[in-house]
């Protein structure tokens, strides 16, 4: 099955991302970008749903407290994210894309099993994502969406004792503060580990080929063995800052941009 596809997005969009939006599209796949506020220069092709009807937009003030003028806090959006795609999930929206993952090819899959992938040796990536709405993974965000306190029982002995320790400093009694991705690819991996779904990860070049070294993407580079391989149906760019950087000649995001530009 080809599903359809969905992210969130909260802010202006950069360039870069339009270029993923616009390769997405092009690999044949509906695209939906949920939003709080309507997204200008969205490309063509691209839809853009209501985000309040799959997650409130107060349920950011469960991660932290938001700013005097009602904006978000720092990696707010990455963690009210992490929720976002399993609620998509739950209703069976299709396979969530982050929105910086280029696309070389259709993704296929079957809907009655996971499709993610690895990121790392030991971590699953949530970047892509597929679940199916009653898969155990998805009931375990649910329930933990239920809680006040969004405080897993997956938690690794690390983050614990972290957690802990804070507490009895006087720090944040709020999980949320301290790491950036507790609820996003660690929780992905510590509960496909916990049901036994490991072993449908796709191998870590599958998207993640250019992840950890964006200088294969933004620099000149021979990139030729990569687009040769069969194996890469896309790349996570995570651009760190440079979603609006003009293309370098003779890099991967120089051919990009002149293949999908938009």
């Amino acid at each position: 099955m080809r599903p359809d596809v969905v992210t969130f997005w909260h802010g202006p969009l950069d360039r870069l991302r339009r270029l993923c939006l616009a390769s997405q599209v092009a690999a044949g796949h509906k695209v939906t970008v949920y939003s709080f506020e309507p997204i200008a220069d969205l490309p063509d092709g691209v839809g853009n749903a209501e985000a309040e009807a799959i997650l409130p937009h107060s349920f950011a003030e469960k991660l932290r407290p938001p700013l005097p003028d009602g904006s978000w806090r720092d990696w707010t959006t990455l963690q009210f994210s992490d929720f976002f795609r399993m609620r998509l999930m739950a209703r069976n929206q299709g396979l969530w894309l982050d929105a910086d993952v280029l696309l070389r090819k259709a993704v296929e899959l079957d809907p009655a099993k996971p499709y993610f992938a690895w990121e790392r040796p030991r971590q699953l990536g949530n970047s892509v994502l597929y679940l199916p709405p009653h898969d155990p993974v998805v009931a375990a965000f649910e329930d933990l969406m239920r809680q006040d306190e969004l405080t897993p029982d997956w938690l690794a002995l690390r983050h614990r004792l972290t957690f802990m320790l804070r507490k009895i400093r006087g720090g944040s009694q709020r999980l949320s503060d301290i790491r950036v991705a507790i609820y996003g690819p660690a929780a992905l991996t510590a509960l496909a580990r916990r049901v036994g779904e490991l072993h449908h990860a796709l191998p870590k070049k599958s998207f993640y080929a250019v992840h950890a070294e964006p200088k294969l993407f933004f620099e000149p580079a021979d990139f030729s063995p990569l687009l040769a391989d069969p194996d890469i149906i896309g790349f996570h760019i995570s651009p760190k800052g440079r979603g609006d950087a003009q293309p370098v000649a003779g890099s991967l995001h120089a051919w990009v941009a002149a293949r999908f530009g938009v």
